[in-house]
């Protein structure tokens, strides 16, 4: 759980009240068909913005992000130079990585809909494949899933285009937007000598905790789980963060692990806290520490992570996120699941080797 918690809050009242004032409200459990066909539309358009502002990350093209924004008004250049800041990012990473994203492709689930003449203002969730290879083995696609939750507002214009005047979401790239370049050259070479790991004999407990983590990351999981976490937990992003609560549940649920008195959903801080967990499963040996500190000091030990081992994300002393490790792409780098933002198979570091930020690589013992 991050400890942002009066923000949180905030951004819940924000949702609140976005769903539930104005008029012309689609909501998702509407009888009425035309709402239906509305949110339908609505769909429709934001995700064919995101089609093009995707393409434009890939092929580095500022103007078709551009085009989609109102940049007359404050709230829409701001959301601009974000993405754009945010496509700066990208390619950085892909760099340090030696790898070349080949397709980014959102499904996009309008949740809510409300409209005022030709504005209209969109509660959805958006589910993104990311589709990348490595220099010396295009031939190999690896896939991640990254799943966000979007409040949007959009103006349709007298051509009918649309254009955004305002958005907010949790962005999964968010804490490493000011990432200066990093000395990328023997990162990279590293990187690509590196091959398949093959994790066909790891043991049941281990299987279970990656099946659990992929089939309950909400917003990144496949559509025949329906986009959800699972109902059996209480959700706690509106309070400041879901992360730890999940990393629980897998290890829990998936990892066949015991609850106790110091370690369970009733209220427990090593249940549902980043830095009570990772304290908690070093401290009574249900785990211990692989390796700690910068991206450069421990991306090699990152190699000896396995599915239902874990990484926790320390930025200035506190630790603020825990991502499940469910597996390793065709280089053998590892990749992660979590919530907030909700990830699928992700490269464990991608959205966070910030300078400032230190990783915890965590064994756990099964």
């Amino acid at each position: 759980m991050k400890k942002h918690i009066t923000f949180r809050l905030l951004c819940t009242l924000l949702i609140f009240v976005f769903l539930t004032q104005g008029i012309n409200v689609y909501s998702e459990t509407s009888e009425n068909k035309d709402s239906i066909e509305g949110k339908e539309e609505v769909a429709k358009v934001v995700e064919d913005i995101y089609v093009k502002r995707n393409k434009a990350i890939i092929s580095g093209e500022e103007g078709l992000i551009k085009e989609h924004y109102n940049l007359k008004t404050k709230n829409g250049q701001w959301a601009f130079e974000y993405e754009k800041k945010k496509m700066d990012y990208i390619h950085n990473w892909e760099q340090k990585q030696g790898v070349k994203f080949t397709e980014i492709n959102p499904k996009v689930i309008v949740k809510s809909v409300k409209n005022k003449g030709k504005t209209y203002s969109v509660y959805l969730l958006c589910s993104t494949e990311y589709k990348y290879s490595y220099e010396n083995e295009p031939e190999v696609i690896n896939k991640s899933r990254i799943g966000t939750y979007h409040i949007l507002q959009l103006q349709e214009e007298d051509d009918n285009k649309f254009i955004i005047i305002k958005e907010w979401y949790k962005d999964p790239f968010g804490d490493s937007l000011n990432l200066e370049k990093l000395k990328v050259d023997s990162i990279k070479q590293h990187i690509l000598e590196q091959n398949p790991r093959d994790f066909s004999n790891i043991n049941e407990r281990r299987l279970g905790t990656k099946q659990y983590a992929e089939m309950y990351c909400g917003a990144a999981t496949e559509e025949q789980y329906e986009f959800k976490y699972n109902k059996k937990y209480r959700d706690y992003n509106p309070e400041g963060g879901d992360c730890a609560n999940f990393a629980s549940q897998t290890l829990h649920e998936g990892g066949k692990f015991r609850k106790n008195g110091a370690w369970n959903p009733d209220g427990a801080g090593s249940w549902l806290n980043a830095d009570k967990f990772k304290n908690y499963w070093v401290g009574s040996g249900r785990a211990s520490v692989i390796a700690h500190g910068s991206y450069e000091k421990v991306y090699k030990a990152s190699y000896k992570l396995l599915p239902g081992d874990f990484v926790a994300y320390e930025k200035k002393g506190d630790i603020n996120h825990i991502s499940m490790v469910t597996g390793a792409d065709s280089k053998g780098y590892t990749l992660v699941t979590c919530h907030n933002s909700d990830r699928n198979n992700v490269p464990w570091d991608l959205g966070w080797n910030d300078k400032n930020i230190k990783f915890w690589l965590v064994r756990v013992h099964f």
